[in-house]
């Protein structure tokens, strides 16, 4: 087994959570109250979709494909994506996932502190 490609780790310059074009399944969290200082969600980008652009204020967040391929942007960067990549997002930090494929983009998205609705900034 390889090691997961690392794909950034950006300092910070300064259901469906939200996001439109991201279908999600809460796995643990507040939601699910079986966790209080992180959550674990499954990400879904259908083919053909976006998330919308933005940044948490104070969570940090950890993406891990499990599946497809697409397009990351952080913040002026911009990366391909595809399974069995992990990507760390500090708060503050703009970012978007693009599906230009025929297959669903399938992520697993860890946030610390657990996601808030309130922490979630649209750019």
């Amino acid at each position: 087994m390889t090691s997961p490609r690392v794909l950034a780790v950006i300092p910070a310059r300064g259901g469906s959570k939200g996001l439109p074009g991201k279908n999600i399944r809460e796995l643990a969290g507040l939601p699910t109250g079986n966790a209080v200082n992180q959550s674990l969600a499954q990400a879904t980008v259908p083919p053909g979709a976006a998330t919308e652009a933005h940044f948490h204020r104070v969570t940090e967040e950890i993406y891990f494909f499990t599946g497809g391929t697409g397009r990351m942007i952080l913040g002026e960067q911009e990366s391909q994506v595809r399974a069995g990549d992990c990507v760390v997002i500090p708060p503050g930090l703009p970012h978007q996932l693009i599906n230009e494929s025929d297959e669903p983009l399938v992520l697993l998205c860890c946030c610390s502190p657990p996601y808030s609705h309130d922490d979630t900034v649209l750019v």
